[in-house]
């Protein structure tokens, strides 16, 4: 069977790299799985480019009931998740593992930017010597077991740190000092020196750190998110920042997102925002077409796809 491949475009200003060159991309990637980019009406398969439009999505699997598999570009999909469209009979994969390289390198950074003060003295305008802290030998919990947890860990590795990840499958993560549940949480947090954030977000696991894990944090631990923002309650962070009871929070997402002009956390010094940046443009279209020509060589094939969506956990 050949894939006959649809692309739904993102027409919206704006569009990362740009809507023509990830069409082109895109188009180049079905051809090298051995695919055919055809009209929807044609179509067994879509890409599927549009943000936050599950109802359109909707009304193009009504249209054309010949589509098995839609592709979504994004690791996380909450936002269709919660529309139930991905409970139709037709296979969902997205991008989860894709961007997990520049991701985890951004994770490590705001981890080392923290522990050392970087915020703080960036903001100093004047001579300001200061301690640095060391990640060597520190106890790091990792919320979330996909592909930037797996990286993560082996970036770790020099580090010599005892590293402990969270995750709702009991399979080890390699190279992980420990797997745990998440019922394990409240359990690891008074003894983890680095928190960070790395796992999808679901009814389960908005505000999986609020007051109350912020609490049972050690008063000299950082917390770091490179998830979605809301993973975090926010308004509970600024008061464990601006009390000392958690360090330094290194976030490359907020909630909300974009983070207002003049909210707290901007001028807080103990807090590092990269403003959703931990992965580039051109890595993500290159990733995301690795991650197209590999699904349609295998849809093609009658084989089972990378990044399969479960329809129940929405991720």
């Amino acid at each position: 069977m050949q894939a006959r491949i649809a692309i739904v475009p993102n027409a919206e200003p704006g569009a990362t790299g740009g809507p023509d060159r990830i069409r082109a991309g895109i188009e180049e990637a079905v051809a090298r799985g051995g695919g055919a980019v055809v009209p929807q009406a044609e179509a067994n398969g879509l890409v599927w480019l549009v943000p936050g439009r599950p109802d359109l999505l909707g009304r193009a699997l009504d249209g054309g009931p010949g589509v098995r598999w839609v592709q979504f570009p994004w690791a996380g999909v909450e936002k269709y998740a919660a529309t139930g469209v991905l409970r139709r009979p037709v296979v969902f994969t997205c991008a989860k593992g894709s961007f997990a390289g520049q991701v985890s390198e951004h994770a490590l950074m705001l981890i080392l930017a923290c522990l050392r003060g970087v915020s703080r003295q960036a903001r100093t305008p004047r001579w300001s010597s200061a301690d640095p802290r060391s990640l060597a030998g520190l106890s790091v919990t990792i919320l979330g077991g996909g592909g930037i947890a797996e990286r993560l860990v082996r970036l770790l590795r020099p580090f010599d740190c005892r590293v402990r990840v969270i995750r709702r499958r009991p399979d080890k993560v390699e190279g992980a000092d420990e797997t745990l549940p998440p019922s394990a949480l409240a359990g690891v947090l008074p003894g983890t020196d680095v928190l960070v954030l790395a796992l999808a977000l679901t009814a389960e696991t908005r505000h999986v750190v609020g007051a109350a894990e912020l609490a049972l944090l050690p008063s000299h631990s950082v917390v770091v998110n490179v998830a979605r923002g809301a993973h975090i309650d926010t308004d509970a962070l600024v008061r464990a920042l601006a009390e000392g009871r958690v360090s330094a929070a290194g976030l490359d997402v907020t909630d909300p997102e974009p983070l207002p002009e003049g909210h707290p956390l901007w001028s807080d010094p103990r807090a590092l925002i990269t403003s959703h940046s931990a992965d580039s443009a051109d890595y993500v279209l290159r990733m995301l077409c690795e991650r197209v020509e590999h699904n349609v060589r295998r849809f093609g094939a009658g084989l089972s796809l990378d990044g399969v969506i479960d329809p129940v956990t929405g991720y």
